[in-house]
C-alpha cells in the first residue's frame, strides 16, 4: 500500500456504509438518544461560511439545546452498544468536503507508517476528521494524536470522536468524557461533549463463547465453503501471528482484499504483549470487513493469557474479545453466499 492508499482506506467500514441519521431509531425510554442525532445532524449540515474563507473552525456552528457555542468538534460519550459509531458515520456521509473516517488504532498506525509530518500534510485541508473508539491506554498515541488534531483544528478541520468504552464490560468505562478531556488537555475546549444513554444491545455476544470448530472438522468446514465460491484463507494461528509481524498495521486492511472466510488452526493463547496487541489491530480490521472466522484449537475469545486482560490494555482486549465471538458465530449461524 502507498501512502496514499492508506489515507484514501479511511472510511466507514462495510456494515455502516449506508448509515444515515434517519436509519438511526432512537429508543424512547433514553431521550439522550433523539438529542445525540439532532446535535450530529446539525453538526453534519449547519454550515456558516466555509473553511475556505479564512475564518478557520469558527466557520462550523454546532447547535445544541444545551449550548450554542462554536465548537469544532463533537465527542460522543456512551456505553457501547448504543449507536455511537452509527451517528460518527452518519456523519462522515452527510458531512461536505474531504473528508476521512476511522479507529485511533488506524490514525495512529498510519502516522507511524508515514512519519508525524507526512500525517500533517496527508490531513492538512481535510474538512472532517472521524476518530471511532478514542484510545486512553497509550499516554505517547494519545499525545500524538491530541498534537496532530491540534495542528488540523487550527487550519480549519473539524473533528468527531466517540470513546474508547469498552464492549459490555459490564458497565467499566462506560461514560468516559471526563477522561477524554482530561487526556487531550489543550483540545478539551474544542469538543462539545454528547452523552448518549441506553442499554448495550451486544450484551449477549460478551457474554457467550467464540465457537471452536474441531480440528477434526476444519477440512469438511473449509471445503464447503469453498466449494460454494468463497475465497478463503487457512492458516494455523503461529503463522498468522508471525506474519503479523512483519506488516505495518495499516497494511492489515489490504490482507483481507477478496477473503470471504478465515479458518485458523490451532489457536494457542498468548502471552506475549506485542502478540497480542497486533492481532487485536488485526481483528478489529477483520471484524469491521464483516468477515466470518472459523478455528480450532484454543478458544479465541480465551486467547489472552499471563494476566494481559487484567492489565493496562484491558479495553482493548475486552473489544476483541467481543468481536471474536462475534466473528466465529457468524461462520457458524450464517450460510455459505453460494450454497450448491
Amino acid at each position: 500500500m502507498t501512502a496514499d492508499d492508506m489515507v484514501k482506506a479511511l472510511v466507514p467500514p462495510p456494515q455502516f456504509k449506508t448509515a444515515s441519521f434517519d436509519s438511526y431509531i432512537p429508543d424512547d425510554d433514553y431521550p439522550s438518544q433523539a438529542e445525540a442525532v439532532e446535535i450530529s445532524r446539525a453538526f453534519a449540515n449547519d454550515v456558516k461560511g466555509s473553511s475556505s474563507s479564512g475564518r478557520g473552525f469558527f466557520s462550523r456552528i454546532l447547535f445544541s439545546k444545551k449550548s450554542s457555542t462554536s465548537k469544532p468538534g463533537v465527542y460522543l460519550d456512551g456505553g457501547f452498544g448504543v449507536g455511537k459509531t452509527h451517528l460518527l458515520a452518519s456523519t462522515w456521509h452527510a458531512y461536505p468536503g474531504r473528508k476521512y473516517f476511522g479507529t485511533f488504532i488506524e490514525y495512529t498506525a498510519l502516522v507511524g507508517a508515514l512519519g508525524y509530518q507526512n500525517a500533517v500534510k496527508a490531513f492538512t485541508g481535510a474538512s472532517l476528521i472521524a476518530i471511532d473508539e478514542f484510545e486512553l491506554d497509550d499516554p505517547g498515541d494519545t499525545m500524538v494524536m491530541s498534537k496532530l488534531l491540534g495542528e488540523l483544528v487550527a487550519t480549519g478541520t473539524c473533528v468527531m470522536a466517540t470513546s474508547n468504552t469498552p464492549p459490555n464490560a459490564l458497565g467499566e468505562g462506560r461514560f468516559a468524557a471526563q477522561d477524554f478531556l482530561r487526556e487531550i488537555t489543550k483540545l478539551a475546549d474544542v469538543f462539545e461533549t454528547v452523552r448518549i444513554d441506553g442499554v448495550d444491545f451486544r450484551r449477549r455476544a460478551v457474554e457467550g463463547a467464540a465457537v471452536v470448530t474441531p480440528a477434526d472438522e476444519m477440512d469438511a468446514a473449509v471445503s464447503a465453503r469453498a466449494e460454494a465460491g468463497e475465497t478463503v484463507s487457512r492458516d494455523s494461528f503461529r503463522e498468522i501471528v508471525d506474519h503479523l509481524a512483519q506488516v505495518h498495521p495499516s497494511k492489515y486492511v489490504r490482507m483481507l482484499d477478496g477473503i470471504d472466510t478465515i479458518a485458523i488452526d490451532d489457536v494457542k493463547e498468548l502471552t506475549n504483549q506485542a502478540e497480542a496487541l497486533r492481532f487485536v489491530a488485526f481483528i478489529d480490521r477483520v471484524y469491521d470487513a464483516q468477515i466470518p472466522v472459523i478455528a480450532s484449537g484454543h478458544p479465541l475469545d480465551q486467547i489472552f493469557g499471563g494476566g494481559m486482560i487484567e492489565g493496562g490494555y484491558r479495553k482493548k482486549y475486552l473489544r476483541s474479545v467481543s468481536r471474536l465471538i462475534a466473528s466465529t458465530g457468524a461462520a457458524a449461524t450464517t450460510l455459505v453466499k453460494n450454497p450448491a
